[in-house]
């Protein structure tokens, strides 16, 4: 057991105008099971950078464990080799048969390391990864969002193997797979930062204990604050009015002054000014005492989302409806409709058809070149290119004449330049447009800057904002939570719950299905 000491970091990127951590302490056990949470673009990916030593900084990181990053960053060329023939590049101290073993706590064949690394699934990719990871010893993991892109399968898979481990950083939102795998939280608050023993639940549980005793608290400071403003400008008018009394007065209307009373008036003068000066001393002190109590708050704005009413009720239906590519058949004969007010969640493992099926839901609605740009596209390949080809449809997918969707998509490789040029692109109101990512808590300084330069989290802001922003009678919705902070996903679950629209979405995180699903269409 040893400590990962924090003292006085602070670091800012060149050309930047803010710290992204200042002068920031903590201490933290080389043995615990740390989830990592904070909203998009707080600096989370940044930390682990500074643990790895990627960047300058001020003040001291101490440690007696070497780190060591999940995902390894793998160029395109090495997609055609096996990982077995470039494993030792990444892990000069690994061991292969190690790595065999932590596969098979994972339930995978030792074969995956001798596969073209291109060809393996995301979840095959990740359990790779991890196993390469856990099979080196004396070093301090920092698993950079484990999770993203897999199915519910491999997502069960990696939350039972990483309950199992320990001496590691897990940066997540995934709220199922932090209570299930941590035994302490970092939280990167919106001033400050925090450790706590627990997992995330009991975190928020702790956290909206404790923001209710700072509004409450915060609230009794202010009506005292005004009370003693109210006091003290009584105490001060008095003060100025029996002041000016003390020289010059009629002697028919005030019979009853006399040489000695001057001194009098002075006095009481007096003794109301000091009064009036301990309220305003007071005051200073409830403000001191005011000033930081909401520093950490989390009040998410109300998003709104104003969804049309089809004529219809009945806006998509399939009737014994398939696809595939080449002699491989992803769906057959299948029957499904959506309804207006239905959510519907799609689920099943990767590869199993979702996203092939929302691009076919997609092109049954209208000619693609009146589609957003992104529609055309199935996991960052074109349809229009080698798949199209051999792509194969049968049955019937209709929709609704006149169904308007609003859609996003799972890619958001397409993002690049100005958030001023991307509305201009896609037809959408620049000022509502940056009003709603500032809702959902993209900062004010990045609206003027380059879409290549967010994180995948504020990228992702980006797509729901621009579907939140386009009125629609049905919302489709491809794994839209990726890499989006928890704040944000309790944020439009409450946008969901309270608008209700019709939706099709595809989703992993298990709360957010829970929560939003009016039912479930299992495929595969």
């Amino acid at each position: 057991m040893s400590k990962i000491s924090v003292s006085n970091l602070t670091f800012c990127y060149e050309g930047s105008f803010e710290n992204i951590f200042e002068q920031v302490s903590f201490c933290i056990d080389t043995d615990w099971k740390l989830g990592f949470i904070g909203r998009n673009g707080k600096g989370k990916t940044t930390f682990l950078n500074l643990l790895l030593g990627k960047y300058e900084y001020q003040g001291s990181i101490q440690a007696s464990v070497a780190f060591d990053y999940f995902p390894f960053q793998i160029e395109k060329e090495r997609l055609t080799e096996c990982m077995s023939d470039f494993l030792y590049e990444f892990a000069p101290d690994c061991e292969e048969w190690r790595v065999i073993m932590e596969l098979d706590k994972m339930k995978m064949d030792a074969e995956l390391l001798y596969r073209p690394f291109g060809t393996l699934s995301h979840g095959e990719r990740t359990r790779v990864m991890l196993a390469i990871l856990f099979s080196r010893e004396n070093y301090f993991l920092l698993i950079d969002e484990p999770t993203n892109h897999l199915d519910q399968t491999s997502r069960e898979i990696v939350k039972e193997y990483l309950r199992q481990k320990k001496g590691f950083l897990l940066v997540s939102h995934d709220r199922d797979l932090l209570d299930a795998c941590v035994d302490h939280i970092l939280v990167l608050n919106r001033v400050t930062l925090e450790v706590q023993k627990g997992n995330f639940s009991s975190w928020w549980e702790n956290k909206e204990r404790k923001d209710a005793f700072q509004i409450a608290e915060n609230e009794k400071h202010r009506k005292e604050i005004g009370k003693l403003k109210k006091a003290a400008e009584r105490a001060r008018d008095w003060a100025d009015q029996n002041e000016s009394t003390k020289i010059g007065y009629d002697p028919i209307k005030n019979h009853d002054r006399g040489m000695g009373t001057r001194p009098y008036i002075g006095a009481k003068t007096k003794k109301m000014q000091s009064r009036a000066k301990q309220m305003e001393e007071r005051i200073e002190r409830e403000i001191e005492e005011k000033e930081g109590l909401l520093q950490d708050i989390e009040n998410p704005a109300d998003l709104k989302v104003m969804p049309l009413k089809h004529h219809k009720d009945i806006l998509v239906r399939a009737e014994k409806y398939g696809f595939g590519y080449g002699e491989r058949a992803l769906l057959r004969d299948f029957d499904f409709t959506i309804q207006h007010g239905e959510r519907v969640l799609l689920r099943g493992a990767n590869g199993c058809g979702k996203s092939s099926l929302i691009k076919a839901i997609l092109r049954a609605n209208g000619p693609a070149e009146k589609m957003p740009r992104t529609d055309l596209k199935e996991n960052g390949a074109s349809l229009r290119g080698r798949e199209t080809a051999t792509l194969w449809e049968s049955g019937v997918l209709r929709t609704a004449s006149g169904l308007r969707i609003s859609y996003i998509d799972q890619d958001t490789s397409f993002l690049q330049g100005s958030l001023s040029g991307y509305c201009k692109e896609e037809g959408l109101d620049e000022s509502l447009f940056k009003a709603i990512l500032r809702q959902l808590d993209l900062e004010r300084t990045r609206l003027d800057g380059r879409m290549e330069e967010f994180s995948e989290g504020q990228k992702k802001k980006v797509l729901i904002a621009s579907s939140l922003l386009r009125q629609a009678h049905l919302y489709i919705w491809d794994e839209p939570l990726n890499y989006i902070d928890v704040f944000s996903r309790i944020q439009i679950e409450a946008l969901l719950l309270r608008y209700q629209p019709t939706m099709l979405f595809v989703e992993h995180d298990i709360r957010f299905q829970e929560k939003i699903a009016t039912r479930v269409v299992e495929l595969g």
